[in-house]
């Protein structure tokens, strides 16, 4: 359904991701999963599952927030930025 997928970007290590998507389930409910990781590497991932749209758009929000104040931001600005 939506997908956001930030990047951080450091001189001396590997790139990093973080991806926030939400998705309707077979049960009709909207389910929030989030993975992030190095890239190349073995990601770590959570599913959380609310029983309306509204809720889970408020909680990917909030984790898509969280990671741009740790330093992760959109493809293009992570590139402007290294």
């Amino acid at each position: 359904m939506a997908v956001c997928l930030l990047y951080r970007q450091r001189a001396t290590r590997r790139p990093r991701y973080y991806r926030v998507e939400l998705a309707y389930d077979l049960f009709d409910n909207v389910s929030v999963m989030c993975e992030w990781g190095i890239a190349g590497g073995k990601a770590n991932a959570t599913k959380l599952t609310f029983s309306n749209l509204r809720d889970a758009s408020i909680e990917a929000d909030r984790r898509r927030k969280r990671a741009q104040r740790r330093g992760y931001a959109r493809l293009d600005r992570a590139l402007a930025v290294a």
